[in-house]
């Protein structure tokens, strides 16, 4: 296709998905030949961008964040290379898995995101890409390490309990019995390390309801963990010198402080790979193909602010549609940033809800109209003339 528009939106959060933004901006543009291409950073949506790319839904029961069971999706692709399955830990284990308004900064688990990633190899996987974002715990990956077979023990060789707060009383890891034979890629913008002012416990915890006792508590924890895991042998594909796992290095790696700490969990226990969460999905659903003889790119998502800049969703679109030299704008809820700190960021113009509909409320309620509305005056002024 050629002369066509690419719509690649990341959701509006709390209001639409990034397939209904994309949706809206395609019903708005007319008859303007298009190619709907949500995106996201690894974050909420995740599951929903790559399955409206072509990746198919897998929906099964897994054990939520408080420890009841939630029905969890995520999303598989057949690939020359073998099965991709792209697991989302705010599925399984995010915050919007808790009861409405609750909380459970000690003791929420991160388990039934190794219960997805188990299901997912179990049923052919060879590659696991892990998006973080939106979680409720702080269990620095404890849980999701227990559900693929790792073994957390106390001094008394008990299973800990799930949790951060039960980290403290880490003794020893066997992870003899881990599930293995597939590979994992994290996908995360997060470049926090797991431990101290700028750690997992320190800048997430209060997120999640945690007091600044709370916060003590868990960083004790993940600092227990990250100790043990230190001296601990055979965690397979963590690094490795001299027969000793180096995981005190890995707890200050950007990323490791990602998803409460699971992004440390996986690096240790799954040997994992960070990558940038945008650019990696991208690839992931071929981004690049789309973009020859396109038009124009349309991005998005709720709030375009200095978040944004900082590498978010429209800002790794941006980048690639530079490469082969297509213009973009961009589409949202709310817009914090001036017309020259987009250009920079590759951003021609960016398009609010708000400029039409001062009222916030109005504008969550009625967003897909709203859109539509955003896009006729974006097919006005730059597909006209092109």
């Amino acid at each position: 296709m050629t002369g066509h528009v690419v719509i690649a939106p990341d959701k509006f959060r709390g209001s639409l998905t990034a397939p209904e933004v994309a949706a809206h901006v395609a019903a708005g543009l007319g008859g303007v030949p298009v190619v709907s291409l949500p995106v996201a950073d690894g974050g909420d949506g995740t599951v929903d961008a790559v399955v409206a790319s072509g990746f198919t839904r897998v929906e099964t029961e897994v054990t939520g964040p408080d420890g009841t069971p939630v029905r969890a999706a995520y999303a598989v692709r057949d690939e020359p290379g073998g099965r991709v399955a792209v697991i989302e830990l705010a599925e399984a284990s995010g915050l919007r898995r808790l009861p409405r308004g609750g909380t459970a900064p000690l003791t929420a688990t991160s388990r039934g995101t190794g219960e997805l990633i188990a299901h997912a190899v179990r049923h052919g996987a060879a590659r696991v890409v892990l998006g973080l974002g939106g979680s409720a715990c702080t269990d620095g990956g404890a849980g999701m390490a227990q559900a693929l077979g790792v073994r957390l023990l106390d001094a008394g060789g008990n299973e800990l309990p799930p949790g951060g707060a039960a980290l403290r009383d880490l003794h020893a890891i066997d992870a003899s019995g881990r599930l293995r034979g597939f590979e994992v890629v994290v996908a995360s913008d997060v470049d926090n390390p797991l431990l101290g002012p700028y750690g997992a416990a320190a800048v997430y915890g209060p997120q999640k309801g945690a007091s600044p006792g709370d916060v003590a508590v868990l960083e004790a924890g993940l600092a227990r963990l990250a100790a043990v895991a230190a001296h601990t042998h055979g965690l397979a594909g963590a690094a490795e010198h001299d027969g000793v796992v180096r995981a005190m290095g890995v707890a200050g790696r950007e990323g490791a402080g990602a998803a409460g700490g699971v992004g440390f969990g996986a690096l240790v226990f799954l040997g994992a790979e960070i990558r940038p969460g945008i650019g990696y999905l991208l690839d992931l659903v071929d981004f690049d193909r789309h973009l020859a003889g396109a038009r124009l790119v349309i991005t998005g998502e709720g709030a375009i602010d200095e978040q944004t800049l900082r590498g978010k969703a429209p800002v790794g679109v941006a980048a690639a549609a530079a490469g082969h030299g297509v213009p973009v704008v961009a589409v949202c809820g709310r817009r914090a940033v001036g017309d020259d700190e987009l250009k920079k960021a590759g951003i021609e113009a960016a398009y609010a809800l708000t400029d039409i509909e001062p009222d916030v409320g109005r504008c969550v309620a009625e967003a897909g109209p709203l859109l539509e509305r955003l896009a006729r005056r974006i097919a006005a002024e730059h597909l006209t003339r092109r």
